[in-house]
């Protein structure tokens, strides 16, 4: 019996053991006497079942966890795509500016603050990206007797008196300055209040040499100092010439269009009593 007892615990079987170990062991049971080689058998043959049942379940595990994975990482992708189109679609909170003193309105973005003393009528800037501002300029009323902003010419015409006011406003005195500037697009349009507006952009680039001063042209280099857009909007009223000015990085502009045209499309001219 003693002998019988130690055979059957050389047969303990380990719950990850395979199907092969188990039926090799079960061999080794035809050196018993017939009564004990039933009760090996009957024991054997529960642990060969628990050694399936095992594998079975083993193999159905990795699957089930690749499927735990793929669903986690669907919706990782589903909200990750969500949070991008959310930020596509943000667009700008506009704020609308009325002045009825001067006889004009336009929108401007809700975070913008306002700069006195900047030697416009009103002048709004963005408190991070310093660069980008609006302004609104009033010709004078004792030296201005406009009837319509057709009395600029042509849209191409009215472009070209901008931009040249715009380097003349830049003209700097800083040895190896230069500036390259072109007309990007001019045009008209007709407002919901039935006044003619002209629309122009103009590009400008100021270069700089890194040493102004060296004797060597080859050491003095040209670097880009900035690169920028310059949108106007011109209008007439109360004999008046009235420009919407905003100027923005051109890496910014190409990001934000659609929020700097529904800021031009926005700018108004009235009449205001005398």
């Amino acid at each position: 019996m003693a002998a019988t007892a130690a055979l059957l615990e050389s047969f303990s079987v380990p719950h990850s053991c395979s199907i092969s170990q188990c039926w090799k062991k079960k061999n080794i049971t035809s050196t018993l006497s017939p009564s004990n080689k039933i009760a090996t058998n009957s024991r054997f043959h529960h642990r060969i079942i628990s050694c399936e049942a095992t594998k079975d379940t083993e193999a159905l595990k990795v699957p089930r966890r690749n499927a735990l994975a793929l669903m986690l990482s669907s919706v990782i992708i589903m909200q990750d795509d969500s949070y991008s189109n959310a930020l596509t679609q943000q667009s700008v909170v506009l704020r609308e500016y009325i002045d009825s003193f001067d006889g004009y309105s336009f929108k401007y973005p809700k975070n913008w603050i306002q700069v006195r003393g900047a030697g416009a009528d009103i002048f709004f800037r963005d408190p991070y990206i310093l660069d980008e501002n609006l302004s609104v300029d009033i010709s004078s009323p004792s030296s201005s007797s406009y009837k319509s902003v057709e009395d600029l010419g042509s849209p191409q015409a009215a472009g070209e008196r901008v931009l040249k006011q715009y380097l003349t406003e830049f003209m700097s005195t800083r040895l190896g300055v230069r500036r390259e500037s072109s007309i990007c697009s001019t045009s008209s349009r007709v407002a919901d209040d039935g006044k003619v507006y002209y629309q122009v952009e103009v590009n400008i680039k100021s270069y700089a040499n890194t040493n102004e001063l060296a004797v060597m042209p080859e050491n003095r280099v040209a670097r880009l100092e900035w690169d920028r857009r310059y949108l106007s909007v011109l209008g007439v009223e109360n004999k008046q010439l009235y420009e919407l000015r905003l100027q923005t990085p051109e890496n910014v502009y190409l990001e934000e269009e659609n929020d700097i045209r529904q800021i031009m499309d926005s700018f108004r001219v009235f009449k205001v009593s005398a």
